[in-house]
């Protein structure tokens, strides 16, 4: 992949960065936990169905949070339950999303692992706005919930692309 630009050129110094061991050290033996059974391992990697699931996870948080974003667009009463239920699902089904991106994080190689972490600390951020933006949205505080949402939503386009930066190294 050529260096053509300022997002390639800061993945790359996040390949690069000692400073992020730490984490990694720290990150390690819970990722490592979750494909030390060889079952798990194979479910994870998605031997089963050639993808694995973190791969089809992510499709849930991601869609339920855009799309409780572009229902905060319409004014009306039912938009906004329905943009609630939306941040909702998102936010529970970041959990398991979590725990599968982790376990493919586990067989990464260090630079990757490196960028894994970013990855991870952006999502994790973007979660807990959104948990914030929900707890607004059932609290009739909802122009505050669809602020933090917007907020919560340019945390998760830059762990999605993280991610996708990580996804294509693996291939």
């Amino acid at each position: 992949m050529a260096d053509n630009g300022m997002y390639l050129r800061t993945v790359r110094r996040l390949e690069e960065s000692q400073r992020l061991d730490p984490a990694v050290r720290a990150a390690g033996p819970f990722a490592e936990k979750l494909v030390a059974d060889s079952r798990l391992r194979r479910f994870f990697s998605g031997d089963a169905t050639g993808i694995p699931p973190h791969v089809i996870a992510t499709d849930v948080p991601f869609g339920a949070w855009f799309m409780a974003i572009f229902l905060d667009f319409f004014p009306d009463e039912g938009t906004r339950r329905a943009a609630t239920r939306l941040v909702g699902l998102g936010v529970v089904a970041a959990a398991p999303t979590g725990i599968s991106g982790w376990a493919e994080w586990a067989r990464a190689d260090h630079p990757t692992r490196r960028v894994g972490v970013v990855h991870a600390a952006a999502n994790l951020v973007a979660t807990l706005i959104f948990s914030a933006s929900w707890v607004a949205r059932t609290r009739d505080r909802h122009r505050l919930g669809v602020r933090l949402a917007r907020l919560g939503g340019a945390a998760a386009i830059v762990g999605g692309f993280l991610g996708g930066y990580m996804r294509s190294r693996r291939r």
